[in-house]
């Protein structure tokens, strides 16, 4: 089977099995707010956002042949990725896959500490950079433009997914249970970049499961910074490039 009649036959993540969209419709929706649209207005121009397309959640390769696969492969190609297979995508990353999770809020498929979710996902694509927010399950416009190259690594700059993990410090504050690790700066680096190396980890499997390729690096973090226009208390951390295989 080539890799076109695989993509189309099923894309999904077998790790992460359930009904994602009746799960999205009825979710908490205070977390993940969206940035205050007149703010964002002048940087994201005419951008609309992006309602994504259901995520399925069979299909692909077993969880053992896509650990088997699994690499970095930085040889990307400039191809678009499918609507659905974008769509999955980003609900494997760090999607909503049940109602009830930690402390009655709504779990999402890689873990953080007390349930935080502190980690934002910045989605740079040809055309912008969007904000992927887990319920509704859709893309924010943050500024129009491609900003593709400060990912920071050539060849990402002509890939058509670069991922940008923010971390928001705020949010431990927020977090539905309180352990005392969440006040103490140290502890908090430790937390988020072990809940980015979570979720990234879920990117390269999906990636594998799927026949994409996918590169986690490092990023030009003041430059970006400065263009999503970020509170103090949110940080660039990481970037990671999924596409086709060139």
């Amino acid at each position: 089977m080539n890799r076109r009649t695989f993509l189309k036959a099923l894309p999904a993540f077998t790790v992460l099995a359930g009904s994602a969209s009746s799960l999205a419709r009825n979710a908490n929706k205070a977390a993940s707010p969206s940035p205050d649209a007149n703010a964002m207005s002048s940087l994201a121009q005419d951008l609309q956002p992006i309602e994504l397309i259901k995520p399925q959640t069979d299909g692909g390769k077993s969880v053992l042949a896509a650990l088997l696969e699994r690499r970095t492969n930085r040889n990307i190609s400039s191809e678009k990725l499918a609507p659905q297979v974008l769509s999955n995508l980003l609900w494997a990353a760090f999607g909503v896959n049940r109602d009830n999770g930690p402390s009655r809020k709504q779990g999402r498929t890689a873990a953080s500490a007390s349930n935080s979710q502190e980690i934002d996902l910045y989605v740079a694509l040809p055309e912008g950079i969007y904000l992927y927010e887990a319920v509704p399950h859709r893309l924010f416009p943050i500024v129009a433009g491609d900003f593709r190259e400060m990912s920071g690594r050539r060849g990402a700059g002509r890939a058509p997914v670069n991922i940008i993990y923010v971390v928001d410090i705020a949010k431990y504050k927020e977090a539905p249970f309180q352990e005392p690790g969440l006040k103490d700066p140290e502890i908090q680096k430790s937390y988020y970049n072990v809940a980015t190396g979570l979720i990234a980890g879920n990117v390269y499997l999906f990636a594998a499961s799927q026949g994409l390729a996918a590169w986690f690096h490092n990023c030009n973090k003041q430059r970006l910074s400065d263009l999503l226009k970020l509170r103090p208390e949110q940080r660039v951390l990481y970037a990671q490039t999924v596409g086709y295989p060139a």
